[in-house]
C-alpha cells in the first residue's frame, strides 16, 4: 500500500455535486478509451480525456439489479440472495442523502427498476422520471395502428417476430429521438439545464438501459456496421454457450448480432455527448464529480459465448469500465483494483454520510486525489448459486461447487426476483417452506427469513446451470483467459485468499460447504 500523501494541487477533496451515468451492458473492450477499435464511441472517448480511467474495475453482484444494489446500497448481496428489492435491514444511499439535505434525481428507462424485484430502488430519490418502452416494459397493449417504423409488424398488422412487449411498444418510436435511450439522455440534459442550477448540492443518477438488448436502432445505426445484411435485423441475441458450434446461429448471423450491439453503442454514445454538452454549458465541471459506469458487460461471441448464460465470469462480462471526472483532477489512469460497491462508498464519502447497515465498499477518493495508489487487495464477484470469484491485482479465481450445488440458502424478507414469465413458461419461483427459519444478516439485529435449499430442490433459476469446475487465470500473462491453472500450486493460494475474503464479509456457512472450503 502506498504511503499517504497530501492531495495534489488543485484537486477538490469533496465536490458539491455528483452525476452518475450508468450505461447497462457497456462492454469495456469495445470502447475506444479502453483500446476498442470495432465501433465508434467518440463521446465516451472524449470524456475519458478529462477523466481518471480505472483499468482494474470489476463487477461485484450480478446481473442487473444485484449490480444496482451494489451501487445504491453498497453491500454485496450475491452470497445471500439472487435478485431482489432493498431489504428492511438496509437503506439506499438516497435515503441518507435525503436526511443530509442533498437533492437526488433519478432518470431512467430501465424496466427492472419498476417491477417486482426492483420496485423500491427509486422510491427514496427526491424525484424520478421513467422513460417507457425499453425491453419488456409492459407499456402498450396494442401496436401503433400506423405501424410506422415498427420492423416487427407487417403491412397487414401481423406480428413478424414474437409477442414480446417490446414489439407492442416499438411502433411508437417514430424517429431516433423517440427511442427510450435518447429520451432518457435528453431528459437528463434538460434536468441539468433547467433544475440543477437551483440546487446547492445534488446527485443526478442516470440509469440508462442501452446498450442492453434489444439491439434495435433506427438508421443509420441499424446498418452502420453491417451494411450488406438482408432482412430484419437480429436485435435479440441468444443466451447460449457454443451458439455457433451448436448451430444456434451461423457465422453470418453472429456478425449481424454483434453489429447490432455496435449500432446501439454508437447511438447511445451520441446522446451521451448531448448530456456532456449540457454539463459543459452549465459550467459544472468545477463543482461536480461525473462518474460513468456499468453493471456488467455482454458476451458477443467471445469464447463462442452469447448473452449472460451460466458460465464463469470471464473478462468480457466482469471486467468493466469506470471513468471519473473530478474537479481539478487531470486525466489519467489508475491500476487500483475497484468494484461496484466502491462507487457507493465514494459517493457516501463525497457527501459526508455514513451508512448504518453493513457495507463492503471502499471510497475511491484517496485514489482520485492521489493520496493512495490503492484501497483494496481483492474483490468478490458472482451470481447467486453459481461460481464465487476472487479477483486480485494479478489473478482471477472462480470457485465452483465441489459436488452438488448445495447446500444453498436465500435470505430475504421481501422474497422477490426478476419476473421471467415471458422466458420460462410455467416456472414458479420457490417460496419459503417449513424448513425456513429466522436468522440475522451480518451487522443486523432484524430477523430475516432464511430458506435452505438441498440437492434436488426447485431452486431460484439463477442456480440452474452446469458447472465446468474451478478456473484460475493469471490475467497479467493471460488476459484472454486461455490457460486454466486449476490444480497448480497457485490454486491453493487463491483458494486460501477466497476463504479469508468470505470470512471477512461473514458469508453464510453453507457457501463454504457448497464450495468445499470448510
Amino acid at each position: 500500500m502506498a504511503a499517504v500523501e497530501e492531495p495534489k494541487q488543485g484537486i477538490s477533496a469533496k465536490p458539491r455535486n455528483a452525476i452518475v451515468i450508468l450505461l447497462d451492458s457497456l462492454n469495456r473492450h469495445m470502447l475506444g478509451a479502453y483500446g476498442g477499435r470495432e465501433f465508434a464511441t467518440p463521446n465516451l472517448d472524449a470524456f475519458a480525456q478529462r477523466a481518471l480511467r480505472f483499468e482494474k474495475h470489476y463487477s461485484g453482484s450480478l446481473p442487473c439489479m444485484p449490480a444496482r444494489h451494489d451501487i445504491l446500497c453498497g453491500a454485496l448481496d450475491f452470497l445471500w440472495k439472487p435478485w431482489g428489492s432493498i431489504e428492511l435491514w438496509e437503506q439506499p444511499l438516497t435515503a441518507y442523502l435525503r436526511d443530509a439535505g442533498v437533492v437526488t434525481k433519478l432518470i431512467s428507462d430501465h424496466p427492472h427498476l419498476f417491477e417486482t424485484g426492483g420496485e423500491n430502488y427509486h422510491t427514496d430519490f427526491s424525484a424520478w422520471e421513467y422513460e417507457r418502452g425499453h425491453e419488456n416494459d409492459p407499456w402498450k397493449t396494442r401496436p401503433d395502428p400506423s405501424w410506422v417504423g415498427a420492423p416487427a409488424w407487417d403491412a397487414a398488422g401481423n406480428l413478424v417476430q414474437s409477442t414480446r412487449n417490446y414489439e407492442l411498444n416499438r411502433g411508437y418510436f417514430r424517429g431516433e429521438e423517440d427511442f427510450p435511450g435518447p429520451r432518457t439522455m435528453a431528459a437528463a440534459a434538460r434536468w441539468i439545464e433547467d433544475s440543477a442550477p437551483a440546487h446547492d448540492g445534488f446527485l443526478l443518477f442516470v440509469d440508462e438501459f442501452d446498450p442492453h438488448e434489444p439491439f434495435d436502432t433506427p438508421e443509420p445505426y441499424a446498418s452502420l456496421y453491417d451494411g450488406s445484411w438482408q432482412g430484419p435485423h437480429l436485435i435479440w441475441p441468444p443466451y447460449a454457450v457454443g451458439a455457433r458450434r451448436r448451430g444456434i446461429m451461423d457465422e453470418r448471423q453472429a456478425r449481424q448480432v454483434r453489429a447490432c450491439y455496435g449500432g446501439k453503442l454508437t447511438m447511445i454514445d451520441h446522446w451521451f455527448g448531448r448530456l456532456v454538452a449540457a454539463i459543459e454549458r452549465q459550467g459544472l465541471w468545477e463543482t461536480t464529480a461525473v462518474i460513468v459506469c456499468t453493471d456488467h458487460g455482454h458476451y458477443l461471441g467471445e469464447k463462442d459465448i452469447w448473452g449472460k448464460p451460466g458460465v464463469p465470469m470471464y473478462e468480457p462480462l466482469g471486467h468493466i469500465p469506470l471513468m471519473v471526472a473530478w474537479p481539478g483532477r487531470p486525466a489519467g489512469t489508475t491500476d487500483a483494483l475497484s468494484t461496484n460497491v466502491d462507487i457507493f462508498a465514494t459517493l457516501a464519502d463525497l457527501f459526508g454520510v455514513t451508512p448504518e447497515h453493513r457495507t463492503h465498499g471502499r471510497s475511491l477518493i484517496p485514489v482520485i486525489t492521489g493520496e493512495r495508489q490503492s484501497v483494496r487487495d481483492w474483490a468478490l464477484a458472482g451470481v447467486w448459486g453459481r461460481e464465487v470469484h476472487l479477483i486480485d491485482a494479478t489473478h482471477k479465481y472462480a470457485r465452483a461447487p465441489e459436488g452438488e450445488n448445495a447446500p444453498l440458502s436465500m435470505w430475504s424478507n421481501r422474497w422477490s426476483s426478476m419476473p421471467i414469465h415471458h422466458a420460462r413458461h410455467g416456472y414458479r419461483f420457490p417460496v419459503p417452506d417449513e424448513r425456513a427459519w429466522l436468522d440475522r444478516m451480518p451487522g443486523s439485529r432484524i430477523p430475516v427469513i432464511r430458506q435452505p435449499f438441498a440437492a434436488g430442490d426447485n431452486v431460484p433459476y439463477w442456480a440452474i446451470a452446469r458447472f465446468s469446475g474451478n478456473h484460475l487465470y493469471d490475467l497479467t500473462l493471460d488476459p484472454g483467459e486461455e490457460e486454466n491453472r486449476r490444480g497448480e500450486r497457485a490454486e491453493a493460494e487463491a483458494a486460501d485468499k477466497l476463504r479469508q475474503a468470505l470470512k471477512e464479509v461473514e458469508a453464510p456457512g453453507d457457501q463454504f460447504v457448497r464450495l468445499g472450503m470448510q
